[in-house]
């Protein structure tokens, strides 16, 4: 990030558009824009930063910054959303300099883990079957998350459009304990919305649920499981990384000041 000696070696950026680009399809946003090879993403019934961001996609696209992020400042507005950036090492470092120069913020890092998954230790795993219950997995996943039931039409609408197949899993006794999303598309299997209800925390539930999804996209021939997690959140971090995960990139979201 800006200001930062960074000292992580720079990745391939030919596997950043990989994972970019599965990341698109498996959780995907209501609406896409496409200027140049920024692509904008709104989503009107769900307000997180994945789904409500300009994702730019090649380091030398630069030209007209100012016209372009004018642009999508009046796309963001007619949504009602504030207008965010998420910066990956597509964005390159022309870009990121401008928006130094406007005083943008820097917020929200994240980073991209991959684990290739023979040799993973699946096999011991639960066999779990997903869930074919749309409803019942947002109920359980709303419930660990602890989100509001506002968000239940928009979560359904983005679970309801993936297009590659993707496992519902809920591990659960008389509540729901954890959940989690695996979209197997190809060799990849994507992990989202893993979460382990605050009480039941430590116990072990959120690395059962990931074996278990893993497990599940193994059997369907994916062999490289990824996912995405906050840099500050230790704790997921620390299940991942003793799983094996390890991290490929990370990126950030940035804002104008004024929002």
């Amino acid at each position: 990030m800006a200001g930062v000696d960074d000292k992580r070696p720079t990745p391939e950026l030919a596997k950043v558009r990989r994972y970019e680009a599965a990341g698109f399809r498996a959780w995907p946003a209501a609406t896409v824009h496409y200027d140049g090879t920024w692509v904008v993403r709104l989503t009107a019934g769900h307000p997180a930063k994945r789904l409500n961001s300009v994702n730019p996609l090649d380091p030398g696209d630069v030209g007209n910054l100012t016209e372009r992020i004018a642009r999508a400042a009046r796309r963001f507005d007619s949504y009602g959303r504030p207008l965010t950036f998420r910066m990956s090492p597509l964005s390159g470092p022309v870009l990121s300099s401008h928006l130094d120069d406007l005083g943008w913020d820097v917020f929200s890092e994240s980073l991209v883990m991959r684990l290739p998954l023979e040799g993973a230790g699946v096999e011991s795993a639960l066999d779990q079957i997903p869930l074919k219950d749309i409803g019942r997995f947002i109920g359980a996943a709303l419930k660990v998350h602890g989100l509001p039931s506002s968000l239940r039409p928009g979560l359904s609408e983005i679970i309801g459009s993936i297009q590659p197949e993707a496992g519902l899993f809920v591990l659960e006794n008389d509540k729901p304990l954890a959940t989690a999303i695996c979209v197997q598309e190809g060799d990849l299997a994507g992990l989202f919305e893993i979460a382990t209800d605050a009480a039941e925390r430590g116990k072990g539930h959120g690395r059962r649920i990931v074996l278990s999804a893993l497990k599940w996209a193994r059997s369907r021939g994916a062999r490289e499981a990824w996912l995405q997690v906050e840099a500050d959140n230790e704790a997921a971090r620390h299940v991942y990384e003793t799983l094996g995960f390890r991290e490929v990139y990370r990126y950030h979201y940035r804002r104008p000041p004024e929002a």
